[in-house]
């Protein structure tokens, strides 16, 4: 019996609320739908009261309700989960009422709001960045705030989780065998984050990247790349002393100037073989040219012969006079 007045009682809370809430949507009286939304806000009832609170942005404009509703509007969508709108409302708040002795807050909850709503690392990054400048606005607006005691930490988090996707691509690439856009890609991100803390892995990742890219390099790059390589391990070792990175760097080192005496070897057998070809081909360049001379001189030798024998035959015809003429005698 008791369960069961307990169960009444509960019903009969719910269909009042539900009625409050019907009434306040349907009623154009401010001050009760004021009541209503500030009552769902008090319990938390975020979708209520921004339903009551959408309702009375036009009823209280220019009233000294209007800020009330404001400030509490941008509250309920930043506990409602609905970050990029609440960090609108809050910075909006902010700029309108300045004076307020709300602003410092909504300022710090708009930059708050951006953080919030930051995507995971792999997403788009937009709305991170987005929300660093937010967050260095209100180091630059609130220097002497007890609220900026954090905000160098979010900063930090925020930046980090830009660094580690630039980190994740370069990676990507690493793993595909894309190694020249794996070096490249690794360098920009040094490059764009100097202070990160990946430098480390970073680090390895470009040295294998330029192993790699000496042990498949083509011939003419060949040599370039190993020395490159080579470098890149020094480098490691000089940086990263007594480490898994440094050993690393040692192992490959070894590696690469195997892989340089070799090629060396095969450079220098390339080399006799070019050279050894280069004369054959010039030999044999010379010997045609040599013929190619032969036959010219066939040929002149022959018009020669035949320009002389044509002099001959005119000079002949110029020398033989015409024959006398003849008449008949008619008769």
């Amino acid at each position: 019996m008791k369960k069961y007045i307990l169960g009444l009682f509960a019903v009969a809370v719910v269909s009042s609320c539900v009625s409050q809430q019907e009434k306040a949507m349907k009623s154009a009286d401010k001050n009760f739908i004021l009541k209503a939304a500030n009552e769902n806000f008090a319990k938390k009832k975020w979708k209520n009261a921004l339903a009551l609170y959408d309702r009375l942005t036009n009823l209280v404009a220019g009233t000294d309700d209007f800020p009330n509703v404001g400030f509490n509007t941008a509250y309920a969508n930043y506990y409602d989960k609905s970050y990029k709108l609440a960090g609108h409302q809050f910075k909006n708040f902010a700029v309108n009422f300045p004076k307020d002795p709300r602003a410092e807050e909504a300022a710090y909850m708009s930059a708050l709001c951006y953080y919030e709503g930051s995507m995971d690392y792999n997403l788009d990054q937009s709305t991170t960045e987005t929300a660093i400048n937010e967050l260095q606005d209100f180091l630059t607006n609130y220097p002497n705030s007890e609220r900026s005691k954090n905000i160098s930490q979010l900063i930090d988090e925020l930046s980090y989780k830009l660094e580690f996707k630039a980190y994740e691509n370069a990676r990507q690439y690493f793993k595909m065998g894309e190694y020249k856009a794996a070096n490249v890609a690794f360098e920009n991100v040094l490059e764009d984050f100097p202070s990160t803390k990946l430098r480390p892995k970073i680090y390895d990742f470009i040295m294998k990247s330029r192993y790699e890219l000496a042990l498949k390099s083509v011939y003419d790059l060949k040599d370039e790349r190993i020395e490159s390589a080579l470098a890149y391990t020094k480098l490691v070792e000089r940086e990263l002393p007594n480490t898994e990175y440094s050993k690393t760097a040692t192992d490959l080192k070894a590696k690469l100037t195997k892989e340089k005496e070799n090629f060396a070897v095969v450079k220098k057998q390339t080399e006799a073989r070019i050279t050894a070809l280069t004369a054959r081909q010039k030999k044999e360049a010379d010997k045609l040219a040599e013929k190619n001379k032969a036959d010219q001189q066939i040929k002149d030798q022959i018009s020669n012969e035949k320009k002389a024998m044509q002099i001959q035959r005119d000079s002949a015809a110029l020398q033989t006079p015409p024959p006398a003429a003849t008449f008949k005698i008619q008769r």
